[in-house]
């Protein structure tokens, strides 16, 4: 089949993966500069409570030991600054987003943090990575698996890029599993997170997609075994609040 002739899902429509990829690029063009602003708002802060959880799980080392992590999909850089201040000395991130603007934003705050020698951001592929095989000692990606067109591709560059006892850790929403709790998310998300995106980006659309995305991203089960397909080992999952997100774990042994 030709490349891009293959079919994925575009909130509700159905598209080539190729058109998707240039789609998504355009909806966080739309919402960069209020991405970090809209988290907080969707998630009533919960958002960094669970990225405090993925940095604990990443456990850079405090000392001056090296240490390089790839966060895949992090332009502002909100996971990748807190694992900076979390490590020694010796840890570096390079962040890896397939989009420009939300670059920018992530090189203006490491500047304004001060972190701008410690993370390096990169315009990259998660499908495609530039990086030499087992570059990294852990790799990350928070909130940004579901909008790669070929999920499968890049976990196996995740697993390429790692090196021998390197950890993949994968925040991500996933499928709320508390009675009741259920059908007031879906309401929420559905009926309230693209209002309030209209009103905070001017895009409701951007967010009636990142919501029904949500929806079409595979349950926890389904994932974990298309993080072991790619290799991984040692391969779990935790539900977060009540099940909404899910931190998934893999280690290249």
């Amino acid at each position: 089949m030709p490349r891009g002739s293959e079919q994925t899902h575009f909130g509700y429509e159905t598209v080539s993966l190729d058109d998707k990829q240039e789609r998504v690029d355009d909806v966080f063009h739309s919402v960069a500069r209020r991405y970090d602003l809209m988290n907080d708002l969707m998630s009533g802060g919960l958002h960094r409570a669970w990225k405090d959880a993925l940095v604990t799980a990443v456990n850079p080392p405090k000392s001056g030991r090296e240490s390089t992590v790839l966060d895949l999909a992090g332009g502002t850089g909100d996971v990748a600054f807190r694992i900076a201040q979390a490590g020694g000395a010796g840890t570096r991130i390079i962040v890896c987003d397939i989009n420009p603007d939300m670059l920018d934003v992530g090189r203006e705050r490491a500047g304004e943090h001060g972190l701008d020698g410690i993370v390096t951001f990169v315009q990259g592929n998660a499908e495609e990575l530039a990086y030499p095989d087992r570059s990294f000692d852990c790799v990350t990606i928070a909130f940004g698996i579901r909008n790669v067109p070929r999920i499968g591709r890049a976990l196996e560059e995740a697993y390429r890029v790692l090196k021998i006892g390197g950890r993949f850790l994968c925040l991500e929403f996933s499928s709320v599993d508390v009675p009741g709790l259920d059908a007031l998310y879906q309401l929420y998300s559905f009926q309230v997170i693209p209002r309030v995106g209209e009103v905070v980006t001017g895009d409701r659309e951007a967010y009636r997609y990142l919501v029904e995305s949500i929806r079409k991203f595979p349950k926890p089960k389904a994932f974990a075994q298309m993080i072991e397909a790619a290799g991984f080992r040692r391969v779990s999952f935790s539900p977060m609040t009540g099940g909404v997100v899910a931190l998934h774990s893999g280690w290249r042994l």
